[in-house]
């Protein structure tokens, strides 16, 4: 990693271009797991921007010279995955003596891939959580993601698949790991 790569907040400001390198990230990178209809129904109906997460400063944006790499983020609250567009209602707050945090929609711009910003955004809010009091963390893997999670000492707890409007079924992988 150079010094030119910089890990910052994301701002609403940021949500078109995050939008953006999500979808490139989802169509490009999925495409040896999902088929093309699989990625396709991820992006429309689960993948994008939770905004509460920039609210609660918790999802960050990866820049190499001013030009998004990355993003992602964790989250305090009880939603394991999805974007704005996935959630309804009250998203509640997590106790960190007995929840463990979740880790939230990391994508890596294409171009990008392979350069270890996926294990260096992983790193930074895992810090980030345990510095907020959570000792376990805990996500919904895309099968795209998984390798980087078992790499980074997750363990998969439970395989899930996923109804997607149109008769789409996409693969899932619950995954936990403990602070130490």
């Amino acid at each position: 990693m150079n010094d030119n790569v910089k890990i910052r907040c994301a701002t609403e400001a940021d949500i078109i271009a995050m939008q953006a390198l999500i979808a490139r990230s989802a169509i490009q990178l999925s495409a040896s797991f999902y088929t093309p209809e699989q990625a396709q129904a991820l992006l429309t109906h689960v993948f994008g921007v939770d905004s509460q997460l920039i609210h609660d400063q918790t999802y960050f944006v990866i820049e190499e010279q001013g030009s998004m790499l990355a993003c992602g983020g964790w989250s305090k609250r009880k939603t394991l995955f999805g974007g704005d567009q996935a959630k309804q209602g009250v998203d509640n707050l997590l106790d960190p003596a007995t929840d463990a945090a979740r880790i939230r929609a990391f994508f890596v711009e294409p171009k990008a891939a392979r350069r270890g910003l996926g294990s260096l955004l992983l790193e930074h809010c895992s810090t980030q959580a345990q510095a907020a009091g959570f000792r376990v963390l805990e996500l919904a893997a895309t099968m795209p993601g998984e390798p980087l999670y078992l790499a980074c000492g997750f363990t998969v707890f439970e395989r899930f698949n996923l109804d997607l409007p149109g008769g789409v079924v996409a693969p899932l992988s619950r995954m936990r790991k403990q602070l130490f």
